[in-house]
């Protein structure tokens, strides 16, 4: 069964008028279901005082509905989070009188720019977001691996070790044996379940609990990732090109630190060099920790320091 995940921003509480409240943590998670078709709708808890939780759910989504309660710089810096992130599908919805016409000049040359605005109508948007989730295809699996970030960990009693999150590559398996990365620990799948059902497989895009056998919960940490994938990197050292997004000014510098998002990953890293003067600029980070991802992957770059605009752009990873 497909599942379309969407990200709602702007306003706080208000994919409670689209859905019902499944779970939170600094992330508030919405389900909705019918038939063939499941949405999950994930909205930051305590933004804009934090930035991870706005990465943390714009990275879980394939979809965003953009709130404009006012034009300000966190409406720029929510843009430029689904800018850096790629998320091309999008609904606006206006409030407090504003006009379109103030809104469209603002999204040129971003992923906003894409988006439909829709009127203020729960009812229509749940209707129509089932909708969009019963027409999405599921991408082929190689059938050889798949790759899930962990979001939530915990105990249950008579289950043993469960991990939340999202499948981001492949597919995973009832019985498939996953590393859990960085620890390099094996685990095997017990069971699976998408929306409290369960299932012997889930695909790219759907959110899961992961039953697991051998490890306890008591090592696992958000952002490490479950992968069969051979092509798995854990870089510490990185030398990667950086794409700014148009309304960052403050130059990167050596010695400054800021923070990679990928996947369920925030890790602090310092600036170790920066290099302009090919007419692009490449960056050298050391990382606190390793970050974990996959070749050519992209990562996006936040600076907590850096005032009303804190996401300075993306990072090519090798």
């Amino acid at each position: 069964m497909p599942n379309l995940n969407v990200v709602v921003l702007g306003l706080p509480g208000y994919a409670g008028t689209i859905a019902k409240k499944s779970g939170s943590t600094d992330i508030n998670f919405y389900d909705i279901k019918r038939a063939g078709a499941q949405v999950s709708l994930v909205e930051p808890l305590r933004y804009p005082e934090r930035l991870a939780p706005l990465f943390y759910a714009c990275s879980m989504a394939d979809m965003a509905i953009l709130v404009v309660e006012k034009i300000d710089h966190l409406f720029g810096e929510m843009l430029i989070m689904l800018d850096c992130l790629g998320i091309h599908k999008g609904w606006i919805v206006l409030h407090n009188y504003i006009l379109e016409e103030q809104i469209r000049p603002l999204l040129n040359g971003t992923v906003g720019e894409n988006y439909h605005f829709v009127p203020d109508d729960a009812n229509k948007m749940r209707e129509e977001l089932l909708d969009l989730a019963e027409g999405i295809e599921q991408p082929e699996s190689d059938g050889r691996s798949g790759t899930v970030p962990i979001n939530q960990h915990f105990n249950v009693r008579g289950v043993g070790t469960v991990v939340l999150g999202k499948v981001v590559k492949g597919t995973v398996r009832r019985h498939d044996t996953l590393t859990v990365y960085p620890l390099g620990n094996d685990v095997i799948i017990r069971s699976i379940q998408k929306h409290d059902d369960d299932y012997e497989s889930a695909s790219v895009g759907d959110r899961v609990g992961l039953a697991l056998r051998g490890i306890d919960t008591d090592r696992l940490d958000r952002g490490q990732v479950l992968s069969n994938d051979p092509l798995i990197i854990i870089s510490k050292s990185i030398v990667a090109e950086v794409s700014f997004n148009p309304f960052w000014k403050s130059p990167l510098r050596e010695g400054m630190v800021i923070h990679l998002g990928h996947w369920m990953q925030v890790v602090p890293c310092k600036v170790i060099s920066v290099d302009s003067s090919q007419g692009h600029t490449i960056i050298a980070l050391e990382a606190e920790e390793g970050l974990i991802h996959l070749p050519s992957d992209e990562a996006v770059i936040m600076h907590l320091e850096g005032g009303k605009l804190r996401v300075a752009g993306k990072l090519h990873l090798p």
